[in-house]
């Protein structure tokens, strides 16, 4: 065992400089970035340790029936050593797009860090989008390669003609006609690669975010955003790594918050995490799981907890012995989080941030960072501020938009070509978010609502235009507009307006019929659950929703 690496070493590895203190203000005044001159993801999470411990578990696939398998980082480092020698075979270069469109399992860090490794750009995909949703994001990305499985080939099926950027299509379930199976690519490549000498600000990762205009934008990132993500990991997480640490969220690791707040930070430092493939959140399941696994520290997106709070008596009932939560996505609201410290016997940490710019203000209870009704402060090595419309920081109290600082290592390179709209997403060297908050006496930031039209459901961000774009093709909607009505569970849900056409008469086999034509062709999370008929919309004059007077009907 190479000395400092099984538990967290401020000295060790890249990235920070961390005192060894317990005072938040301590913390951040000697708080040192410790970027290196080149630095590759894939490498880190999966080398560093194959060398130290090649049998250490990496990732824990654990299924419903109670079997399990494990990926090793020695498996880690040669699997991805292979499938980079495989994707280079098939004309991937740096630069390149290769996507990721598969549940929670190990062939998902295996791509991750092959396309790393030769310095190409992964775009995760969630299992949720329908047709739709992944076309427009293959198109968009010019994606040369998708990794996948037998429901996703299923899905891209009817639509790979209309991606002709997309040569190759890998499938963990073997090969099928024009599909190539994944672990024959691997099997026929060589086990040793040299990983292409990356900077900390080559591109590495793009994730699609939603807007209210337009459609979706892909953020790309560097890989300096993993070492970003480091102190919003360690702190939150009780100085993590701690000796038997394991790690486990429900959130697709397709989204920022179960790829960047749980798979890649864990494995960076030789934390094992628990892959389960459920296709719907089963809390008694959760709880069977957390126990049956030891599961010391979890990422719980807020919905799931307060579905987690139908489970009677979860303390008595399941031997399960949590040493950390982090929640993150969309407000967590005092109520879960007194429900949660008394469920789990600790607190629940909360963590905020967006996909251009993940993990930048939270709680750290183990730091004495956490006041009921505020999302904490800003995370160390980040500058966050609260401002005007021109820049200028609000004082104490002052309503006012959370706002970030350039250069940061978690913030994005740009919007995949879109330099306007990446040129929007900046008031000078101020990284805006959309979000209003306040600040008080003590540095702690409340978060109050958003500036925008984008719909907080369950976790994610959604942007109603893609939803309208939807909609509108289906052959009775004339006009649609989306908002999100507030909803106890998944703080918001997606409602839709819809105009008919000529011909068509509101009824509720016809809204079944459009939310079921959404959901096919978008996602599960995007889809309207109510639909409201109407003989016009609220518009501007110059043609725009009003979405603000739905809201208020809504």
């Amino acid at each position: 065992m190479t000395p400092g690496l099984d538990r967290f070493d401020p000295q060790e590895g890249q990235g920070f400089t961390l005192p060894a203190s317990r005072d938040y203000d301590a913390l951040a005044s000697g708080f040192r970035w410790r970027l290196p001159s080149l630095y590759n993801m894939g490498v880190d999470v999966a080398d560093r340790w194959a060398a130290a411990d090649p049998s250490r578990p990496a990732v824990i696939e654990a299924r419903a029936d109670g079997t399990r398998d494990i990926l090793t980082y020695g498996e880690l480092a040669e699997r991805s050593n292979r499938l980079a020698n495989a994707l280079r075979a098939r004309g991937v270069r740096p630069g390149d797009r290769v996507a990721i469109l598969l549940k929670q399992g190990a062939a998902v860090p295996v791509a991750h860090c092959a396309t790393y490794k030769l310095g190409a750009i992964t775009l995760p995909l969630a299992s949720v989008f329908g047709r739709d949703g992944l076309l427009y994001r293959l198109a968009d990305s010019g994606a040369r390669v998708l990794i996948t499985g037998a429901e996703g080939v299923a899905k891209i099926a009817p639509i790979r003609a209309d991606v002709p950027a997309l040569e190759t299509v890998l499938s963990i379930h073997g090969a099928d006609g024009s599909v190539e199976g994944l672990d024959e690519a691997m099997a026929a490549a060589s086990p040793a690669f040299a990983a292409v000498p990356t900077t900390p600000d080559d591109p590495a990762l793009m994730i699609y975010t939603s807007g209210t205009t337009g459609q979706p934008k892909g953020a790309l990132h560097g890989h300096r955003v993993l070492l970003g993500h480091l102190p919003g990991i360690v702190l939150p997480h009780g100085f993590f790594p701690q000796a038997g640490d394991r790690f486990w969220t429900p959130a697709d690791w397709a989204w920022a918050g179960g790829l960047l707040n749980c798979l890649l930070p864990s494995l960076r430092y030789g934390v094992p995490v628990v892959a389960r493939k459920d296709d719907k959140f089963d809390p008694e399941a959760a709880f069977a799981l957390m126990a049956a696994e030891g599961i010391r520290n979890a990422f719980i997106p807020p919905t799931a907890l307060r579905m987690l709070r139908a489970v009677k008596e979860p303390r008595r009932r399941f031997d399960f012995a949590l040493r950390s939560i982090c929640s993150a996505g969309e407000a967590l609201g005092e109520e879960t989080a007194a429900w949660g410290r008394e469920a789990f016997g600790l607190p629940i940490d909360e963590a905020y941030g967006q996909t251009e710019c993940n993990l930048v203000i939270g709680t750290a209870s183990g730091l004495g960072i956490d006041r009921p009704g505020t999302t904490g402060k800003p995370v160390l090595g980040h500058r966050v501020g609260i401002i005007r419309a021109d820049g200028s920081e609000c004082e104490e109290g002052e309503l006012g938009q959370i706002a970030v600082a350039r250069p940061d290592p978690v913030m994005f390179l740009g919007y995949w070509n879109n330099p306007e709209a990446t040129a929007a997403k900046f008031v000078g060297d101020w990284m805006v978010t959309g979000d209003q908050a306040t600040r008080d006496a003590d540095g702690y930031i409340s978060f109050v609502g958003r500036d925008d039209d984008v719909i907080t459901s369950a976790g994610y961000r959604i942007g109603p235009v893609e939803i309208e774009d939807c909609l509108i093709r289906h052959p009775a909607v004339a006009l649609a507009a989306a908002i999100g009505k507030p909803d106890a569970l998944r703080t918001e849900i997606v409602k839709a307006f819809v105009v008919p056409k000529p011909g068509f008469s509101p009824s509720d086999a016809l809204a079944a019929d459009i939310q079921t034509f959404v959901r096919e062709r978008l996602s599960a999370h995007e889809y309207p659950r109510e639909i409201a008929f109407r003989a016009d919309l609220p518009l501007t004059t110059t043609g725009k929703v009003i979405r603000r007077f739905l809201r208020a009907e809504a």
